[in-house]
């Protein structure tokens, strides 16, 4: 480091090619980059869903749902093991520590719920052992309709079309539908039929199953030539399954028209929607991790416009987005860094009063930046809040360096020398304290990249951009500056002035400081002490209240309502959450899904409201929040809240209640 400058000085070409190339690859990867709010923070999360049609949930509970805890329990970094039993379903959240590898974890619960397979009961299907891969909450809600379909029409065209299409592009995980109607072949079977003839619904049921299929046959040799066989038993309509004949165990041979009803109709409705009130069709569309919010949500927003061009007569409305606030702050926070920049360049102007010197200092701003995003490119890291602040408060850091090398070459050339002889002998000469200076600030920021946790996974995109752009701000200092300053800065007796009125100010305080330096020392002291005591006063929570201009309300009723009710309860909530005024859009999605936990519960709802901008309202979002809160409480037989919708989501506070006894639960 010692004769670092006085090389670069010597052969320009090289520093200056290197920080072309570092430029350019910086440039190339900000464009690349992701765009998202927060940093991608990885909760290693990892679901079991075992379905038992017809089963209780006491039934679920007993034989398979404490099987598979007892299964997982064993697996290494398990931090905590969520289970419910709902009917016809066992539902088990297995979250590791935070650090263990996805897929080291899913292997190891699939693993484990397969050594218990055989003691699980015959009737369940196949467990299903999925990781979760989507980051947050939906980042977009469509409502789709249309004037010549039917509900179930409309349904599949969501499903088969709209679904397909967006899961294409790169970096949705997922288009879910809520609302609608499924397809379903129904048979309605008569107890006096079966009664009469013998036989039982389990029976049938089992006759259907292995009759209604298509089978592969072998292969056979056909005119010189190889053939599959394919044994084709599935019936493709309702009215050709209803005409198929079965032989019962007793030897009757019947219809199955002539054991109950068989029709083309719709599925148990599980699930509906509901747009301002009305029905409505929707689906949501879930990021994976590591894509980015805009870049997905643009992608999404072009693939729905080819749609409606084909499908004029579907009309599809997006009703809720959090992109926009995505967009809004990457906006904010990327002028607070180029506003940070030019203060800092004024300020440098100001003290130094040397155009070509002030330029020198300057051009360490973008050539220690820019490189740095080629560094978050690398270690996989997003343009959020936390890295372009990292970028901001270092804005007038990079500087620092330059302005020192800067300050001894003046003093030597006002020594008589030429401006490259200056640079030789100062740029060495005060580099150690320079590399001194940048190695304590990189010391500072980079261990916080390495805390453990939650907090850490933010903080670390945070460090080890401010260390990054620290250590190419070294290097600028120590190859560039005094480069430009060996070429560009000409002797003059302006170049910087020591005097005029504040300094003046200044060296009359200092001396006075000093003279009073037990008085100094003891009013710097109460000052700190001050300071603690009002760190203690200051309210403290994970991150601060955020305004999304948009907020969740969660639903929750007691066990053993019906779709219905949960319908009931919501509309309730809506008719207190529309008489607000600053409320624009309401989104119900009711019995949609079980917790993230992959099943439907139809005492579950979720109801997104869309507010005006905050600059067009009179209250911020968590006061909003807190007004509607009370009002929301009265409504009866339901647990209605808001969730939160930033990082992680859910209720500030959650307590669970235990007990061996589910009925006094």
């Amino acid at each position: 480091m010692k004769n670092m400058s006085a090389w670069a000085i010597r052969n320009p070409i090289l520093p200056i090619v290197l920080f072309i190339v570092l430029t350019f690859v910086g440039i190339v990867s900000f464009i690349r980059l992701p765009i998202n709010l927060n940093p991608d923070v990885s909760f290693p999360m990892v679901n079991v869903t075992v379905s038992q049609p017809g089963a209780a949930p006491t039934e679920i509970e007993t034989q398979v749902t404490q099987k598979i805890e007892a299964a997982v329990a064993g697996v290494a970094d398990v931090r905590n093991i969520t289970s419910r039993a709902v009917e016809g379903a066992s539902l088990t959240a297995i979250e590791f520590l935070i650090g263990t590898p996805i897929d080291r974890a899913v292997n190891d619960v699939r693993d484990a719920v397969s050594q218990v397979r055989s003691e699980l009961p015959e009737s369940i299907e196949e467990p299903q052992v999925q990781r979760i891969d989507m980051e947050g909450g939906a980042i977009a809600y469509y409502a789709v309709s249309s004037t010549n379909m039917t509900l179930e029409q409309l349904s599949w065209f969501v499903d088969n079309t709209i679904a397909k299409r967006l899961n294409s592009i790169a970096g949705v995980a997922q288009a879910s539908r809520n609302g609608g109607a499924d397809r379903e072949i129904r048979i309605e079977l008569d107890p006096t039929r079966l009664q009469a003839l013998g036989t039982t619904a389990v029976e049938v049921n089992q006759l259907v199953r292995s009759l209604n299929l298509d089978v592969p046959g072998g292969r056979a040799q056909v005119a010189g030539g190889e053939q599959s066989i394919r044994v084709l038993g599935g019936a493709k309509t309702a009215l050709e399954l209803g005409n198929r004949q079965v032989r019962l165990a007793n030897g009757t041979i019947v219809t199955l028209r002539d054991l109950g009803e068989v029709y083309d109709g719709i599925a148990e409705v599980r699930s509906l929607s509901r747009l301002n009130g009305r029905p409505a069709t929707t689906f949501g569309v879930f990021r994976s991790r590591g894509s980015s919010d805009v870049t997905v949500f643009d992608a999404v927003q072009k693939e729905l416009a080819e749609i409606r061009d084909e499908r004029p007569d579907v009309n599809i409305e997006l009703v809720f987005t959090t992109v926009d606030n995505t967009k809004r702050a990457y906006k904010s926070a990327l002028t607070a860094l180029i506003e940070g920049a030019a203060l800092a360049v004024l300020v440098v102007f100001l003290f130094l009063r040397d155009g070509r010197a002030t330029f020198i200092a300057a051009l360490a701003i973008p050539l220690s930046a820019i490189p740095t995003f080629f560094v978050m490119q690398s270690l996989g890291f997003t343009l959020n809040g936390i890295s372009l602040l990292g970028l901001s408060l270092v804005a007038g850091v990079l500087v620092d360096d330059a302005i020192v090398e800067i300050e001894n070459i003046v003093r030597h050339m006002r020594m008589g020398k030429s401006g490259y002889e200056a640079a030789m002998e100062a740029a060495d000469e005060i580099g150690l304290a320079v590399v001194a200076t940048s190695a304590t600030i990189i010391a500072v920021f980079l261990p916080v990249s390495f805390m453990g946790g939650i907090v850490g996974q933010y903080f670390q995109q945070f460090g080890l951009t401010v260390a990054s752009a620290v250590f190419f701000s070294l290097l600028v200092a120590r190859l560039i500056t005094p480069v430009l300053a060996a070429f560009m800065l000409r002797p003059h007796d302006d170049l910087r002035s020591a005097e005029g009125p504040l300094m003046e100010r200044y060296m009359r305080l200092l001396k006075l400081s000093l003279a009073h330096r037990w008085l100094t020392v003891a009013g710097a002291t109460l000052f700190f002490a001050f300071s603690v005591a009002l760190l203690v006063a200051i309210p403290k929570s994970f991150v601060p209240p955020s305004d999304f201009s948009s907020a969740s309300i969660s639903i929750e009723l007691p066990p053993g309502v019906r779709l219905e009710d949960t319908a009931a309860v919501s509309r309730k909530v809506v008719e207190i959450v529309k008489q607000q005024p600053e409320v624009t859009a309401i989104v119900e999605s009711i019995g949609g899904g079980d917790g993230g936990m992959g099943a439907a519960d139809v005492r579950s709802g979720q109801i997104y409201v869309t507010l005006v901008r905050p600059e067009q309202r009179d209250v911020s979002q968590d006061e909003w929040e807190k007004r509607v809160t009370p009002l929301l409480r009265e409504v009866p037989d339901a647990r209605v809240s808001f969730q939160s919708m930033g990082p992680g989501g859910g209720r500030p506070v959650a307590l669970y209640i235990t007990g061996e006894d589910p009925k006094l639960a």
